[in-house]
């Protein structure tokens, strides 16, 4: 595996072990490569993360052996990485690492972190999400493009409902994933309303190509605005992280001219870094304005008030919430209200 080496982060003094491990056989890519890729990148992924309690998707012998999410802060993590006390809906709690400086990157990377999941909060309040975002999620039968022709759509529509600033991302697979930066002021439960209120708008736009369906069987060969990715406890992989594909793919920040245009299969671990020392962070300035959510939250409860359509169901180990419609799938509903045959 080689001796260790030490990598020079900005300023920190990183540890690395068995540097020439595969974590990628398909591409040849070692955990040094990996190691040296977050640090090419740096500055988008601390920006991506910083100050944010980050769930690390572990791969400790690379992408094709075994697997685990660690929500917890590692008990041999130094000192000098932050955490923030986090709450699941469960009513358990944990301490998670938060990122302030890029050494922290490349520290999880030693440990065979390939995803950082940060939440959408910063450690200074973490009950109040300061983005908004959406996961525009391909169903059998649609693709990327299909993700990307959705995606200018919500940017119309994000746009016209308070003149929100969406920023739009790969998600290292088929999807798009869009954040909006907005001000700390709403609970996990307003945004996710939020977030509803945008997949309603965006349905009735479009409504053979998107979906706010939760139950499989109803969304059809349609994207899926999968708003519980705004419940508490749910995050998404950040800007700038690898991916556990074989490519080793990366989730790549965009300009809004790159959707539809640029593929995901166009950033990996060995592109990015050369995009980035061209074009640096196309997301850099993403935290230097806060949006309200006022006027989504209006059409929300406009949606409420003139249409019936109040609230929808929460992932299934998530506990009954308030105004939650049932949470059963349409086809067995149907089955329990059938009259029983008689012999």
């Amino acid at each position: 595996m080689g001796d260790a080496v030490e990598l020079e982060v900005a300023g920190r003094t990183v540890r690395l072990s068995s540097p020439d491990k595969m974590f990628f056989p398909e591409r040849g890519f070692t955990k040094l490569d990996l190691a040296r890729y977050y640090i090419a990148v740096g500055p988008g992924i601390l920006r991506a993360l910083r100050d944010r309690p980050t769930t690390l998707e572990r791969y400790p012998e690379g992408v094709n052996g075994e697997n685990f999410f660690q929500k917890r802060a590692p008990k041999n993590m130094p000192d000098w990485i932050p955490t923030a006390h986090i709450t699941f809906p469960s009513g358990r709690s944990a301490d998670e690492m938060c990122p302030t400086e890029a050494g922290a990157v490349v520290w999880a990377a030693q440990f065979g972190t390939l995803t950082f999941h940060p939440w959408p909060v910063r450690r200074d309040d973490v009950d109040h999400p300061d983005e908004l975002r959406i996961d525009l999620d391909p169903q059998p039968g649609t693709d990327y493009d299909d993700a990307a022709r959705a995606a200018h759509e919500l940017r119309a529509v994000l746009d016209e409902f308070g003149g929100l600033r969406g920023f739009p991302k790969t998600s290292g697979g088929r999807g798009l994933h869009v954040f909006v930066p907005i001000e700390p002021r709403w609970t996990f439960t307003q945004v996710r309303r939020a977030a509803i209120a945008v997949g309603r708008e965006m349905e009735r736009r479009m409504p053979e190509h998107v979906t706010i369906k939760w139950w499989k069987e109803e969304r059809g060969e349609r994207i899926f605005i999968d708003y519980n990715q705004t419940a508490r406890d749910r995050t998404i992989a950040s800007a700038y992280s690898v991916r556990p594909r074989p490519h080793a793919p990366v989730s790549a920040p965009l300009r809004w001219d790159e959707v539809g245009v640029a593929h995901p299969q166009d950033f990996d671990l060995a592109t990015m870094p050369a995009r980035f020392a061209e074009l640096g962070d196309v997301h850099a300035d993403m935290d230097d304005k806060r949006y309200s959510l006022e006027a989504l939250l209006d059409l929300a409860r406009r949606d409420e008030h003139d249409h019936g359509l109040g609230d929808l169901p929460y992932p299934p180990e998530y506990p009954k919430m308030p105004g939650e419609p049932r949470r059963v799938q349409p086809s067995r509903a149907r089955k329990e209200k059938e009259p029983p045959t008689t012999p």
